[in-house]
């Protein structure tokens, strides 16, 4: 099936998915811990008769039982030899069992690998991973693809870039959040549309880990944003224990009323995951077949997006501002720094640029004597997981932007695109395949354009060759190429024409670098200031500036008021009020700081952070400085016990104070708490015996057995070794006997249970009743991502911990009972 047939399938009305697979295939027998493909290899009947009653049900695209069919969960099982065997083999399964009443999608999941930079696994070696899997599913003659329960963005970009290069057929993705609307790095489902939808899926949306009305909010945002249908698969409401099982309450009909609601939310493509059977799909089909349904936008709106966050450009919006410091140009600081390999410059310049308002953050790596494209790919691996801001990707070499697009896990902004051929014809094309912005720099093989019909001209021909690649209206955004005033007298008002040509006439939004104007004058500030508030009274979007400059963004900001711009009033307060806070904050450190205090400042004994370097490294997952600053305050004195206890536990308590707020997501929590482990791991072979008291308790971490999934327990296991604790991890699929045998062994205070998935919860019940048979005395702590208080309540756990930050005061409190 082409895109475009898929497309007409989809705009005629709802439709129906199948509904549990895993589930079902439990309840006919299958065992915990099998490789679920080569279980249905060996029983085809069982998934033959689900998928027939499926289809028979009324669904019209059943996923074939490839799900974990990916070459990196195969070696678990000692299967990759048989990669091509296995996903061939099922998807021709699935179309005997829908008879060519159904269509078959290829069915494709997560890795459990964690990619760089909080994991091993490089975003090139995932993508061919996915690759190899899609390119067989594609010959064994799958109608479209799925990929789904995705928890990460980034890995979700990985799969859609690799189908995309090895098929031409349909694309469905659709990631699992968590309670409070984000997935577990941090992802709304707005900004998941935003990305996906600008690399070509054809429909987006929502699976497993919820009900179906915990997903009706979820598809209303996605509505707001996507041009393509939105899909909802949920299970059926949530996991409970009943003699000994884990067992979905929701009845078809409670489900296919739900349904209806997520219909009405937007949904045009529903289904069922966890729990839900043929009488659930019947149920639904009933209800929805004849509902009208939501159509996608029909235009995409401007926006660009990090992993975490949105940032839209909107022609009569707020003016924006583009940080320019992360660029060697004249910064010789950095420039040694770059050439050292060390990125703490670069860090503390995305941060500082976030703080001070910038929206969005321009990444050049252009100078001598470092491989400019792999500092690319290592500033935006450091600067995405640092902060929030979308990244505009700046460079002279096509072959450095396509990388850095590549890697990049958002919708980025290329600088620039012009009518040079090398631009026109390479990079183009690059930026639709990455689903990217760009910038439209009215230059030609000609260089400057003469007058300001040669530049329209410039405009209208990239413009139209963006359009005949497929790319939209909104993807462009247009440089106003700024000249210099000293040169030229009337730069400014030549620019100004080119804005207003641009807003006025194409309606696009138009950005420039500032700083030209005024070169080679005195005193430049002025004259950027005063061309920047005639600029955007003439309808400037954007600008690449320096959001340190007050001057300048006060003018910004101002200037939106003055032009009564949404919201434009709270945003100068707001601002105006942060500034007198920092001059404040500022006041008081420089007036409390004692002559004599230099040494104890840099010393970190300031417990709350303030002027701790030490503490602000682990906030700020500074890995590259901690060992300085560390070893900065053992010189001048101060011993590694104190070190630990009055900086960097309190760090990490802020932390996870942060992410407990949603201020900080998992990238962040992984980051600092890595930084803190490599001071830790310094420090600890200069602590003295006495340092640190008594010996600090035992914990035996695992994920039970049957469960692969091991993102959240690692992490559980970093923040508790960074509090001290003597940490076993005993990694996945740990049999129960040999949990409990272990603690035993090892005098552990505390049992930690990891799982993520409804069919192993179960095995937690059965340490616990293992603990009581044997006399362990180990207190039994559970958590992931289908765990609730109630289940721990229920099986008489010590406590449930729903992350990393929490579990850390749970084993305290526990201790300290």
């Amino acid at each position: 099936m082409t895109k475009k047939e898929f497309r007409e399938y989809l705009s005629k009305g709802a439709i129906v998915l199948d509904g549990a697979t895993g589930t079902n295939l439990m309840a006919a027998g299958m065992p915990i811990g099998v490789c679920p493909e080569a279980w249905v290899m060996e029983h085809q009947d069982v998934l033959y008769d689900l998928q027939s009653a499926y289809v028979k049900a009324g669904t019209n695209i059943v996923y074939a039982p490839t799900f974990t069919g990916n070459r990196i969960k195969l070696e678990e099982y000692g299967l990759e030899d048989r990669i091509e065997e296995i996903n061939t083999e099922l998807v021709r399964l699935s179309k005997r069992a829908v008879d060519g009443k159904a269509l078959v999608a290829g069915d494709m999941t997560m890795t459990g690998k964690q990619l760089f930079p909080l994991g091993d696994l490089m975003f090139e070696e995932l993508v061919d991973v996915y690759k190899e899997q899609a390119s067989i599913l594609d010959h064994a003659g799958a109608d479209l693809f799925v990929v789904e329960t995705m928890m990460s963005l980034q890995e979700c970009r990985a799969a859609v870039i690799a189908i995309k290069e090895v098929s031409d057929l349909p694309i469905m993705v659709t990631l699992s959040y968590n309670e409070d609307g984000r997935t577990l790095f941090g992802t709304p489902p707005e900004t998941a549309v935003v990305v996906l939808q600008s690399l070509g899926v054809d429909a987006i949306g929502i699976n497993c880990s919820t009900g179906p009305m915990e997903m009706v909010e979820l598809v209303e945002k996605m509505a707001q944003y996507s041009t393509v249908p939105i899909l909802a698969k949920p299970n059926a409401g949530l996991p409970e224990l009943e003699d000994d099982k884990t067992v979905y309450k929701m009845t078809p009909q409670e489900f296919a009323d739900a349904a209806v609601a997520l219909v009405n939310a937007g949904a045009s493509i529903v289904g069922g995951c966890c729990g839900t059977t043929p009488e659930h799909i019947k149920a639904l089909s009933d209800a929805v077949r004849e509902l009208p349904i939501r159509k996608p936008l029909e235009r995409h709106r401007r926006i660009l997006a990090s992993e975490r966050k949105n940032v839209e450009i909107d022609l009569d919006g707020g003016f924006i501002v583009v940080g320019e410091r992360i660029n060697p140009t004249g910064k010789k600081k950095l420039q040694a720094e770059l050439k050292e390999g060390k990125l703490d410059l670069v860090r503390q310049m995305a941060m500082e640029q976030e703080e001070n308002g910038a929206k969005i953050l321009d990444i050049n790596m252009g100078m001598n004597g470092i491989d400019e494209k792999e500092m690319m790919k290592s500033v935006i691996y450091e600067v995405s997981s640092t902060v929030d801001c979308p990244l505009c990707i700046d460079s002279s070499h096509v072959d450095v932007i396509e990388e850095a697009l590549k890697i990049y896990p958002g919708r980025a902004l290329i600088n620039s695109i012009s009518l040079e051929s090398e631009k026109i014809e390479k990079l183009l094309p690059v930026a639709a395949k990455y689903g990217a912005m760009f910038i439209l720099l009215p230059l030609s093989d000609e260089g400057l354009p003469k007058d300001a019909a040669e530049k329209h001209r410039i405009i209208n021909t990239v413009y139209d060759k963006a359009m005949a690649l497929g790319m939209a209206h909104e993807d462009i955004v247009v440089d106003g190429l700024v000249a210099t005033i000293g040169a030229n007298p009337d730069a400014a008002k030549e620019c100004y024409e080119t804005i207003s040509y641009c807003k006025n006439d194409k309606k696009l939004p138009t950005i420039c670098g500032l700083s030209n104007i005024s070169f080679g004058l005195p005193e430049r500030m002025y004259v950027n200031t005063a061309f920047l508030t005639m600029a955007i009274c003439n309808g400037l979007t954007m600008a690449i500036a320096n959001p340190s400059q007050e001057l300048l963004m006060n003018a910004a900001f101002s200037s939106d008021m003055l032009l009564n711009r949404p919201d434009s009033d709270i945003a100068y307060i707001e601002r105006m009020n942060m500034l007198a806070e920092k001059k404040a904050q500022y006041e008081t450190v420089v007036v409390k700081k004692q002559p004599d205090s230099a040494a104890g400042d840099s010393a970190g004994t300031n417990t709350n952070g303030g002027n701790d370097a030490i503490f602000q490294a682990v906030l700020k997952g500074s890995k590259g400085s901690i060992l300085d600053e560390v070893k900065k305050v053992i010189d001048a004195g101060k011993k590694p016990d104190e070190i630990i206890n009055e900086s960097l536990i309190p760090a990490i308590n802020e932390v996870g104070e942060l992410f407990n707020k949603k201020k900080y997501f998992l990238p962040q929590l992984i980051g600092s708490a890595n930084t803190m482990k490599h001071a830790i791991d310094y420090l600890e072979p200069l602590l003295e015996k006495n340092d640190t008291g008594e010996n600090m308790p035992t914990l035996v971490i695992a994920t039970v057995e049957g469960d692969i999934h091991d993102i959240g327990k690692n992490l559980v296991v970093l923040m508790l070794k960074n509090y001290g604790y003597n940490v076993i991890d005993m990694g996945k699929d740990v049999p129960c006997e040999d949990i409990v045998n272990k603690a035993i062994e090892e005098n552990a205070a505390v049992i930690g249970l990891s799982a993520l998935m409804t069919t192993t919860m179960l095995r937690m019940k059965d340490v616990i009743e293992l603990c009581k048979e044997k006399g362990c005395s180990s207190k039994v702590i559970i958590g992931g991502a289908c765990i609730t208080q109630s289940y721990a309540d229920e099986i008489g756990a010590d406590g449930y911990s729903k992350d990393a930050a929490e579990c850390v005061k749970l084993v305290e409190k526990l201790l300290q009972k």
